[in-house]
């Protein structure tokens, strides 16, 4: 009888070849960010890193940023190994990071699913659920009531 693969084994034995993408999906707020990588063993080039085809430097100007943005690689120790490419739309500046970061660190387990034992304590692969509260009627935001006047 043929033993039959499990869904945790195939997800397990599952590296890319040299060449090929690994995608994942990343969120914060209301920014989506769909992240690929891809294994180099040599050095290219095309930038190692891009956000909407343009070099991180170019797209996030802030040093924080991008040092927020390479922290799961930062954490690995395979910054020189892998060419990242992220299309990201809607939400702030910082929700977009968050995004970025998010989809990296899901796109790295893809690659390799013993990366989660070293990114799962850093908070890299938890989506941050926190949203903007909606505003309600008869106030002027979420919680703002309008100002009260004696006369």
């Amino acid at each position: 009888m043929a033993k039959t693969a499990t869904k945790e084994s195939v997800k397990r034995s599952r590296p890319a070849a040299q060449g090929k993408y690994v995608e994942g999906v990343g969120r914060r707020k209301t920014s989506i960010a769909r992240v690929r990588i891809v294994h180099t063993a040599a050095k290219s080039s095309m930038p190692d890193f891009t956000v909407n085809t343009r070099p991180i430097a170019s797209y996030f100007s802030l040093a924080v940023h991008q040092r927020t943005v390479r922290s799961p690689l930062t954490v690995l120790g395979v910054e020189k190994e892998f060419r990242v490419s992220a299309k990201v739309v809607g939400g702030g500046v910082a929700s977009q990071v968050g995004a970025v970061r998010h989809g990296l660190a899901r796109s790295l387990v893809a690659f390799n699913f013993d990366f989660k034992k070293k990114l799962k304590p850093f908070g890299f692969l938890t989506r941050d659920p926190r949203m903007v509260e909606r505003k309600k009627y008869g106030l002027k935001k979420a919680r703002r009531a309008p100002q009260w006047s004696k006369r």
